[in-house]
């Protein structure tokens, strides 16, 4: 879900929310589901509502229910019935407290980059978007990194990952993850700093 901010400073940045479907946070509903990740849900939604002013992309996650479209590495997930946020399913759903509204922009990703193999990097630039904000939760390996490297390698002005609303497995692995964004010029503010 990538979200255009309001005033000024944010008429040029988009808010990238990513992986915060129900079988990816939800545990009630899937054991693969991080408990991380459902920890984050009420920041993710408040770091959308402070962000939700002048219009939204949605980028949002799902996949054929073959599985034809994953990486070949978890394609026998889908065959056995085992696949994440297929097509239609309710793990494919947003989690509770997060909303496509009508006027919202839906961009289907179906790999760890954000930007791998969609549109979204045209999207941004025809709407005039030249910094990016990154929430939501991450497996191995880390999708807000792929997409936060991705969008270096585009030459965004200024990439941000919002550190506690993003989430790993691990907490060491969501540091280390940190420090390597760091490294590339990610900027890492708390979700307190960035909304002021």
């Amino acid at each position: 879900m990538a979200v255009n901010g309001s005033g000024d400073q944010w008429n040029e940045t988009a808010l990238l929310v990513i992986g915060m479907q129900k079988d990816f946070v939800d545990t009630t509903m899937c054991k693969r589901a991080l408990p991380a990740g459902e920890a984050i849900v009420p920041i993710v939604t408040e770091a959308v509502d402070v962000a939700r002013q002048r219009g939204i992309f949605i980028v949002v996650r799902e996949h054929d229910p073959s599985g034809r479209d994953v990486e070949l590495y978890r394609r026998h997930r889908y065959s056995s019935g085992q696949g994440q946020v297929v097509k239609g399913s309710e793990g494919a759903k947003l989690a509770e407290g997060l909303i496509i509204k009508e006027s919202d922009y839906k961009l289907v990703k179906t790999r760890f980059s954000a930007f791998f193999a969609t549109q979204l990097d045209s999207v941004l630039r025809t709407s005039g978007i030249k910094n990016l904000v990154i929430v939501g939760k991450h497996l191995y390996p880390p999708i807000e990194m792929d997409t936060a490297f991705d969008a270096v390698s585009l030459n965004y002005d200024k990439v941000s990952v919002i550190l506690d609303a993003t989430a790993a497995p691990e907490p060491e692995v969501h540091e280390q993850n940190i420090r390597d964004m760091k490294k590339i010029g990610v900027v890492t503010p708390t979700f307190e700093e960035w909304r002021r």
